[in-house]
């Protein structure tokens, strides 16, 4: 059984607001730490023992989208979740684009950011060493291997997020299937959508620009509007 305490990264110049949230995280069984530069950050991040990141984009020497695109470079499921600025839509969306699991706008209460940590903590982890691997499951072009939250897309590794592997797992459950939007969120992001949130729609479309078009130009995962998402039955 694995009882090491998930290491949590804050990247954020706010020296105040970071030794808050550590206590915070500390209290609910976590592992916290702080740098407050982009570069300290990355560079704590490359010693390979940190499982999920609170990045702010605001940073005095790297912009925090400039530090995300390096980490989804080096790490492609590595968690992140971006504090932004409350109001500013276009960091989120590029945050989300960029390949975030999740955002939270400052100033956010410590608890409701705590809450979030845990949530995609829960669906990001893998199997623990030395137990038994889950089958792979495959639907023609598409196959998935829970246990090790890999993907392969016409037979080559798909390189994802921690909220797109877990929506793409609850569309293949449900394949030719519609799957709620609301259902979707909580899968993947362990809450439910909020008004105007836009951040399931962003993994959607990360998911769909990765995957390309069927040989007949359609995407293989479907809108259906007013509804939820659909992935279409896929066979080679």
């Amino acid at each position: 059984m694995d009882t090491r305490q998930p290491h949590i990264l804050l990247v954020d110049d706010d020296e105040p607001f970071c030794q808050l949230l550590i206590e915070y995280l500390a209290a609910e069984g976590l592992c916290p730490l702080a740098t407050h530069t982009g570069e300290d950050g990355l560079r704590e991040i490359r010693r390979g023992e940190i499982d999920l990141v609170i990045l702010d984009i605001m940073l005095p020497d790297i912009n925090g989208l400039n530090v995300l695109r390096q980490i989804r470079h080096d790490d492609a499921d590595l968690p992140v979740l971006m504090l932004t600025a409350r109001g500013d839509d276009l960091d989120r969306i590029l945050g989300l684009e960029l390949g975030a699991d999740d955002y939270l706008p400052k100033p956010c209460n410590p608890r409701e950011l705590t809450a979030r940590v845990h949530a995609v903590l829960r669906r990001s982890r893998r199997a623990p060493p030395g137990a038994a691997p889950a089958p792979q499951v495959d639907e023609g072009l598409l196959s998935l291997l829970p246990a090790q939250r890999m993907v392969r897309w016409r037979g080559k590794a798909l390189s994802l997020t921690s909220s797109e592997f877990n929506i793409l797992a609850a569309l293949y459950e449900n394949v030719g299937a519609v799957v709620p939007k609301s259902d979707l969120a909580n899968r993947a992001l362990g809450r439910s959508l909020v008004r105007y949130d836009r951040s399931l729609d962003m993994h959607v479309s990360n998911l769909r620009r990765k995957l390309g078009n069927l040989d007949d130009g359609r995407s293989p995962i479907q809108t259906i509007h007013g509804a939820g998402y659909l992935l279409l039955t896929i066979e080679a």
